[in-house]
């Protein structure tokens, strides 16, 4: 038995914000004083830093369950499943949904309640629930949908990565320009199929980084104190990142039997363009390889970071081949990584 992705979709809202569209904001270190800089040098420095020329965030009249069931219309569509026969709906997210310009995060009922009464499923024994593990999210609601399987209480299941970080940002910290929002799904099954997942690596390192990721009030003094946006420490998530991922992902390829040599593509969270750059480095040099060409594919340029979405989203564009340059084979060895709030890591080897 081998358990595969038979089917993907996604979801890449429609409204684009450039980088120029921050031009007029107004930015404020933590402890709100100003920047020394006018906005058009943070801007570029922004830019250099994490490669974001632009992100997309989602339309007025949809939520972050909108975005989730689009996604996965598109991967029941995809691997031609019956909604009917899914044994699970694992949604992965961050803050629920968020009505366009509300501040409130409404969870009752679950994503994955709401994602399987808009595919109208009526079989009771599809199970739906959701995950909250920070940006690696939609990686560990894979390595549950495989557990499910492995162990016989599932055949097939749905696993969906949706988030609308623009409801949560906060428009006076130069951070919220990272942020986006997207969905992406995939439909995972037990398979006669070669290949599939081989081995996945997980951890949660909370002793002393549990809040280098929080919901914090704004950057701006007069703003309301009862109001919270999404804040992080970058400097200590980068740190933390380049020190503890490669050697997850080491060890996940390690516990594959694959070989460096046989990895094709790595399919890491678009966090933050020289952070995931460094990462894949220090990765090969654990091995003792420099970076082979076009191992690892980017949308964070053009769609930001949108959290628990961006790996699937793009595995769903190079999978369609939506992406130039960019293609899978059949047998083709993949790998995922993820790093976010917890401070949460994770890792799949993936054979095509």
């Amino acid at each position: 038995m081998n358990i595969k992705i038979t089917g993907t979709g996604s979801y890449i809202p429609k409204v684009i914000t450039a980088n120029a569209d921050f031009d007029n904001h107004e930015f404020f270190n933590l402890d709100g004083t100003g920047f020394p800089q006018d906005n058009k040098t943070t801007i570029a420095k922004f830019k250099a830093i994490t490669g974001i020329e632009e992100r997309r965030y989602l339309e007025e009249n949809l939520n972050t369950s909108d975005m989730a069931v689009i996604a996965a219309q598109q991967a029941l569509e995809t691997s031609n499943t019956d909604p009917e026969t899914l044994d699970y709906i694992i949604v992965a997210h961050n803050y629920g949904d968020v009505q366009h310009q509300s501040v409130q995060s409404d969870t009752v009922p679950s994503m994955a309640t709401r994602v399987k009464y808009h595919l109208r499923i009526k079989n009771p024994k599809c199970v739906g629930y959701d995950v909250l593990f920070g940006c690696p999210g939609w990686i560990e609601g894979m390595i549950q949908a495989q557990a499910f399987i492995k162990a016989g209480m599932a055949k097939k299941c749905l696993v969906i990565g949706a988030e609308a970080l623009s409801r949560v940002v906060d428009k006076h910290d130069r951070d919220s320009m990272i942020f986006s929002d997207g969905a992406g799904a995939v439909v995972v099954e037990e398979t006669e199929q070669e290949g599939g997942i081989l081995a996945h690596e997980s951890g949660t390192y909370a002793f002393n980084e549990a809040n280098y990721i929080y919901f914090g009030k704004s950057n701006r003094t007069e703003a309301p104190e009862d109001l919270r946006y999404i804040k992080m420490n970058g400097r200590k998530i980068y740190e933390f990142a380049l020190m503890h991922v490669p050697g997850a992902m080491k060890t996940c390829l390690e516990n594959s039997g694959k070989d460096i040599k046989d990895l094709k593509k790595i399919f890491i969270h678009q966090a933050n363009e020289k952070m995931d750059e460094a990462i894949i480095k220090r990765f090969f040099k654990l091995h003792k390889q420099e970076v082979p060409d076009k191992i690892m594919p980017m949308t964070i340029q053009e769609l930001g970071n949108s959290s628990v979405a961006t790996v699937p989203t793009l595995y769903d564009l190079v999978v369609k081949n939506k992406i130039a340059d960019q293609h899978l084979e059949k047998g083709d060895v993949v790998m995922f990584a993820s790093v976010g709030a917890g401070m949460n890591v994770n890792a799949i080897v993936y054979q095509y």
